[in-house]
């Protein structure tokens, strides 16, 4: 079993960047998720609402990105060091958590989006806890509760397998917005990897649950178009303890100030 792709997604939401190579951090992979645009309540704003995010491509710099989207000029921004304070939140019913305001990103953000928004990025890291099945210690940037995502190749070949059955077409891996993609695995091996930990290349994982999905499966992430597909043959097939689970989540085993790489080849091998 081995890492096939490895994917971050530099602004909540945004279309993913491809690597060969990765570094990893307490909180998950250097980059990912740091930058978020919110809603005037300081909520973020996602796929989930806003499928137009798809349509966002976000390049990386060292202290700052570049954001570019068709119909519109790309914009270089610094991350915004001393930008204000503002409190902001993942998800309407989470807790704040501390961000700075890019107020050059957010007239850009809100052209792109046609409505009120603001971009921000999560200049502290380790101001935002998880919340649980964690230790007291591990934190995560913006993305929704868990610092990585691992896919299983095998187990969307039988996603694929229930949807040809049912005369649907095919859905690609994309769809899940993983960090990680692995194969060679069999299918729903992730299954029993719950409450243990994976070695990846030279680091230790722990693995502390599925990922419940949700609409953001549905929508092309290239077109930004949407379906049914395949929450509804989820839903048949996929449903564990209330939520339709496609994927696992992932805290690294490192200590703050600690990090290491993955790389696309770097073997993936249950260890507890």
């Amino acid at each position: 079993m081995r890492i096939a792709e490895l994917h971050t997604y530099p602004v909540k939401g945004c279309h993913r960047l491809d690597h060969d190579t990765v570094v990893v951090e307490p909180w998950g992979l250097t980059g990912d998720r740091r930058w978020m645009m919110i809603d005037p309540d300081g909520v973020g704003i996602t796929q989930r609402d806003t499928a137009r995010l798809t349509q966002l491509t976000v390049h990386p710099r060292p202290g700052g990105l570049r954001l570019t989207a068709p119909g519109l000029p790309g914009l270089d921004l610094d991350e915004p060091a001393d930008g204000p304070k503002v409190g902001v939140r993942v998800f309407r019913n989470k807790p704040e958590v501390p961000a700075r305001l890019s107020e050059a990103g957010s007239a850009w953000c809100r052209e792109f989006l046609g409505r009120d928004a603001r971009l921000v990025w999560q200049a502290d890291p380790t101001g935002r806890t998880i919340e649980e099945l964690a230790l007291p210690d591990d934190r995560v940037s913006l993305a929704d509760g868990y610092p990585l995502l691992l896919a299983n190749t095998a187990s969307l070949d039988a996603v694929n397998d229930w949807l040809a059955q049912s005369g649907e077409d095919p859905v690609p891996i994309h769809r899940f917005r993983a960090n990680l993609v692995v194969t060679g695995a069999p299918a729903w091996a992730e299954d029993g990897w719950l409450g243990g930990r994976l070695r990846i290349g030279e680091l230790t994982f722990r693995v502390p649950k599925h990922c419940a999905r949700c609409r953001v499966t549905t929508i092309d992430q290239e077109t930004g178009e949407s379906g049914r597909q395949p929450l509804h043959v989820l839903g048949r097939h996929r449903r564990i303890g209330g939520g339709l689970m496609f994927a696992v989540n992932l805290i690294p085993d490192l200590a703050a100030g600690e990090t290491g790489e993955l790389r696309i080849g770097d073997a993936v091998i249950p260890v507890e």
